[in-house]
C-alpha cells in the first residue's frame, strides 16, 4: 500500500484506528481502506452511526458554547481525533478571546494533522499521550504552557470512555485529573450506550465485537455506570441523556432516530 503524505513513519496502514474510524464515519479523508472496511462492518452490525458521530459532534461544540457561558474558557481535550470542521477550537475561539485549548491523542496520524492544522496557533497546542497516563498529560509541556490549572478547565472525555476497559480503572483516571483541577472547572464527556435509544444491546454487542476484532477495546456503558463517573462533579441539567437531548439548540424532533444512541453530559467540580 502507497503511504499517504500525511501519514508519519512507523504508522502501521495494516491495522484499523478508532481515530481514522471515527474520522471516515464524519466524511473526512484522513483514514485508510482498512478503516473504511472496518467502519462499514461497524455499520451494518449498528446502523445509523455516522449520524451517531455527527450528534456527538453537535453535543461537544454545544458544551463548548456552554462552558464558555459559564466562565470556562481553558479546555483539555483528551482523545481529539484527527480535525474536522467545526473542532473545540474553532468552536471556543469563536466565542471567546480568552480561549485555550490542548488537544491529547495517541494516535500518530491524529497528531500529526493536528499539529499541521494548528501551526502558527499560539492558543492551541497537541499532545502526544494516552487518556491512561494522567501525569503524562497534565505535565506535558503544552499543557504547562497553555492552562492554569489554578482557574477551571473543562476536561472533555467526547467519545473517549467506551474504549477504555474497566481494567483500566477509568473511574479513578478521571478522579486523578479531577483532583488537579480548579473548583468550578468541568467534566464534559460522551460515551456509547444503548440505554433508552433506538438501538437493542444485541446490536451493542456486534458491534462491540468488530471493533474488538479490528484490534480495539469497546465497552458499552449503562446509565448509572456513566453517571457514576460524574463522582465529584455536580452535573449540570438536564443530566446524563441521549446526545441530541442536551441542551439543544435546535428542536429534537427534527433529529434522525438513529442519533438518540449514546449519552452524554457535564458535571461542575464544586
Amino acid at each position: 500500500m502507497e503511504r499517504p503524505v500525511w501519514a508519519p513513519q512507523g504508522v502501521d496502514l495494516s491495522v484499523p484506528s478508532v481515530s481514522r474510524m471515527y474520522d471516515y464515519y464524519l466524511g473526512g479523508s484522513h483514514n485508510f481502506e482498512v478503516d473504511r472496511a472496518a467502519a462499514r462492518r461497524a455499520v451494518d452490525a449498528f446502523p445509523g452511526l455516522p449520524k451517531i458521530m455527527q450528534a456527538n459532534r453537535a453535543f461537544m461544540r454545544r458544551t463548548v458554547r456552554y462552558a464558555i457561558s459559564e466562565g470556562v474558557t481553558q479546555f483539555l481535550d483528551i482523545g481529539s481525533g484527527i480535525p474536522t470542521f467545526g473542532n473545540v477550537h474553532e468552536v471556543a475561539q469563536a466565542a471567546s478571546d480568552e480561549a485555550r485549548v490542548v488537544y491529547v491523542d495517541n494516535d500518530p496520524v491524529a497528531v500529526a494533522h493536528s499539529q499541521a492544522v494548528l501551526d502558527g496557533d499560539e492558543r492551541t497546542a497537541v499532545v502526544a499521550a494516552d487518556f491512561r497516563s494522567p501525569r503524562a498529560v497534565l505535565d506535558s509541556p503544552e499543557a504547562r504552557r497553555l492552562l492554569d490549572f489554578d482557574r477551571p478547565v473543562a476536561l472533555m472525555l467526547v467519545a473517549l470512555l467506551h474504549f477504555i476497559e474497566e481494567s483500566d480503572k477509568p473511574a479513578q483516571l478521571i478522579a486523578e485529573y479531577r483532583d488537579r483541577l480548579a473548583p468550578g472547572s468541568m467534566l464534559i464527556l460522551s460515551h456509547a450506550s444503548t440505554d433508552g435509544g433506538p438501538r437493542t444491546s444485541e446490536q451493542g454487542d456486534a458491534v462491540t465485537d468488530v471493533y474488538r476484532k479490528s484490534g480495539s477495546t469497546f465497552v458499552m456503558r449503562g446509565r448509572a455506570e456513566i453517571e457514576a463517573l460524574f463522582d465529584g462533579f455536580d452535573l449540570v441539567d438536564p443530566g446524563v441523556v441521549l446526545l441530541p437531548n442536551w441542551r439543544p439548540d435546535t428542536p429534537v424532533d427534527k433529529e434522525d432516530p438513529a442519533a438518540f444512541t449514546g449519552l452524554a453530559g457535564a458535571g461542575r467540580k464544586a
